[in-house]
């Protein structure tokens, strides 16, 4: 029996919103070494450990925070450079998870209405959704860094595609894989899976997850 058909949610859900990196694919590996390559460009010699920290948080974040780290002066120059990177290498870098396309299928068929929250840029978001085998009209929403003012922790990009789906919050379910989108999922009042490709289950219950497991098939399973 799936996530959807318990008890405690049974006909109470008309949305799922997925968060993009972690749950959709993966593609951290790949952003990291894009990010080391295009950073080197510009004198920072940086580690993939240096990125995990700001997982979840937008490439501005996530690239500026380790520039900083190092020592060096941020630019959007150097968000644009990685990017370049990452579009170049993504269909061979990217790791795809076998339960995405037909847990998404299985979902549109059930009638549930279906978004994109992730707090990547559209260049990224769009790239990912292509590599990962499904298509952008699989989706009534995509929201991206850009279309919100405050990205998460925060709840704003949730409440986003809730309210371009035509839903109230309560009547929808987030998947996470970071700490900072379980945290702005239950700042929004919506139920959370928390997808286990990045913390353990314990640290996702933890920060108030409703369920994990490892990835988004334990919806309809």
């Amino acid at each position: 029996m799936g996530i959807l058909d318990g008890p405690e949610v049974r006909g109470r859900i008309r949305a799922i919103i997925f968060d993009m990196d972690g749950v959709l694919v993966d593609s951290e590996p790949a952003m990291y070494k894009a990010s080391i390559e295009g950073l080197r460009e510009f004198g920072i010699e940086a580690r993939a450990e240096d990125f995990r920290p700001f997982v979840g948080t937008g490439e501005k974040s996530f690239i500026g925070n380790v520039v900083r780290l190092h020592g060096g002066v941020y630019s959007d120059e150097m968000k644009d450079r990685v990017y370049e990177i990452y579009c170049r290498d993504v269909d061979r870098e990217i790791v795809r998870f076998p339960a995405v396309v037909p847990t998404v299928r299985k979902l549109r068929e059930k009638g549930y209405l279906l978004a994109v929250a992730s707090a990547a840029d559209a260049v990224k978001v769009n790239a990912n959704i292509r590599a990962s085998g499904l298509r952008a009209s699989d989706f009534g929403a995509v929201v991206k860094a850009g279309d919100v003012v405050n990205l998460k922790p925060a709840p704003d990009i949730f409440l986003k595609a809730a309210s371009l789906l035509g839903v109230d919050p309560s009547e929808c379910i987030v998947c996470e894989d970071a700490e900072n989108g379980v945290r702005a999922a239950k700042a929004g009042g919506m139920y959370c899976l928390g997808i286990t490709s990045t913390f353990s289950d314990g640290r996702l219950k933890e920060l108030g997850a409703d369920w994990t497991a490892a990835d988004i098939g334990a919806l309809t399973d």
